[in-house]
């Protein structure tokens, strides 16, 4: 028994369908829409319409309400049982690369290698301890397209063992592509780790196997306006963001569509693609940016805190010693003003000896933009790098997808995004 599921994370196949009835050629796409795509939803509020929320619903077989995991990188401190443990205690294999907000519990994993952004181990082979650790540096300092030494030396050593000779050219030619456009350095990596499990499940062949990948949701996010989906004079990018004749949504179609063709011609194995929920385009201009260094930017503003560890683009999270100093620091964050006027970080989450922190500052930050804080003021030009103009926001559809010794025990029409854990328990005969 195999079971691959491929974490296509909030994809809109809305879109897809769109290109493929304008003519595009994707007949990986076409073969899934043909088959049957399952529309799926997910929580009503939108405050919960995010992945982090969407992914440990599907892991779990429950909703927000039930398993609670609100924040990246928090599922850690749940002590509900995934699907990947279930498994395994069925008696089968269980392989993982990058589960968004999942939690390594597998007593005997084939593979695990942990999303960027959740402490949690990975299995104890030398390539999945040092992919962890490249991707957790690669990703969360790519705003500022930094990767140390110890993290080039390490990928490149992955990629010589773990990716397919007769894919080095053209991924080789592909990473030169990338030079100064962020959505293929995104790309790149999906198709790094679609390489690296590609591998690992012909080596170890596990019964059940998922890979998460992510360079989608990033395009969406940040380059929406430049696909002819969206159809408006107002909803554009500037020139200087991104040339109005490029279509990174496009491309990235074409990237995974090779991926899916790959996983459809895959013997003697069943194939879940599911994208937890999805995105339409944004109705406004939106700037996100993210902090340069957060540690020095703590120190300046006069926060004692423990250890901070960034988390997707604009997130961080702040450890400290007492709740008292949490509590400080809370207070702190909170009076730190955009020319007065605005708050720089309007989200901040107080969970003891924690804060979750979010930089929403909306606007453009020019060279004369300054932040106010008691008795002080800097340049935050100087403080923050520039990570995109929103483009995409979410949305509760999603889309699923079942190969055929799938299809009776997949949920049906609208169901909730956990319904798809069922069809996993099921079908390795486990009872929920």
């Amino acid at each position: 028994m195999k079971l691959i599921f491929i974490e296509l994370n909030e994809i809109n196949f809305d879109v897809v369908n769109f290109y493929i009835q304008k003519g595009a050629v994707l007949p990986g796409f076409k073969n899934l829409i043909d088959e049957g795509i399952v529309g799926t939803s997910s929580e009503s509020e939108y405050k919960y319409l995010e992945p982090w929320v969407q992914w440990p619903s599907i892991h779990t077989g429950k909703t927000y309400k039930e398993h609670k995991i609100f924040r990246l990188g928090d599922f850690v401190n749940s002590s509900e049982e995934q699907f990947f443990e279930q498994v395994e205690k069925a008696g089968f294999s269980v392989g993982a690369v990058c589960p968004m907000n999942a939690s390594n519990k597998l007593k005997n994993p084939a593979y695990f290698i942990p999303d960027p952004w959740t402490k949690t181990p990975s299995d104890s082979s030398f390539f999945s301890k040092s992919i962890t650790d490249s991707l957790v540096q690669a990703v969360n300092d790519n705003s500022q397209s930094k990767l140390t030494l110890k993290t080039i030396f390490n990928l490149s050593f992955a990629f010589i063992a773990l990716v397919e000779p007769s894919r080095f050219l053209p991924m080789i030619k592909f990473a030169i592509r990338s030079l100064g456009k962020s959505w293929r350095k995104a790309l790149f990596l999906d198709m790094f780790l679609y390489e690296i499990h590609k591998t690992l499940l012909k080596r170890k062949n596990p019964n059940f196997s998922t890979l998460f990948l992510n360079a989608g949701a990033h395009i969406q996010h940040h380059y929406f306006f430049n696909s002819p989906f969206v159809d408006s004079t107002e909803l554009k990018n500037p020139s200087s963001y991104i040339k109005k004749e490029e279509d990174p949504f496009f491309e990235m179609l074409k990237v995974y569509d090779e991926m899916l063709l790959d996983l459809l011609s895959i013997p003697n194995a069943e194939l879940i693609v599911a994208t937890g929920l999805s995105q339409k385009p944004y109705e406004d201009l939106k700037y996100y940016y993210r902090l340069k260094d957060h540690a020095s930017f703590l120190e300046k503003v006069g926060i004692e805190f423990a250890n901070v560890l960034p988390r997707m683009t604009r997130d961080f999270l702040i450890s400290f010693d007492t709740t008292e100093h949490a509590s400080i620091a809370e207070q702190k964050l909170s009076k730190i003003f955009v020319d007065d006027k605005i708050k720089l970080f309007e989200t901040i989450d107080n969970r003891g000896k924690d804060i979750f922190v979010v930089l929403t500052y909306p606007s453009e930050i020019t060279k004369k933009t300054k932040i106010s804080y008691p008795k002080n003021e800097m340049l935050l030009n100087e403080l923050v790098t520039f990570v995109a103009i929103k483009n995409g926001e979410h949305q509760s559809k999603g889309f699923a997808y079942f190969s055929d010794g799938l299809l009776n025990i997949a949920p049906s029409e609208g169901s909730h995004v956990s319904k798809i854990h069922n069809t996993v328990l099921k079908f390795f005969g486990i009872s929920n």
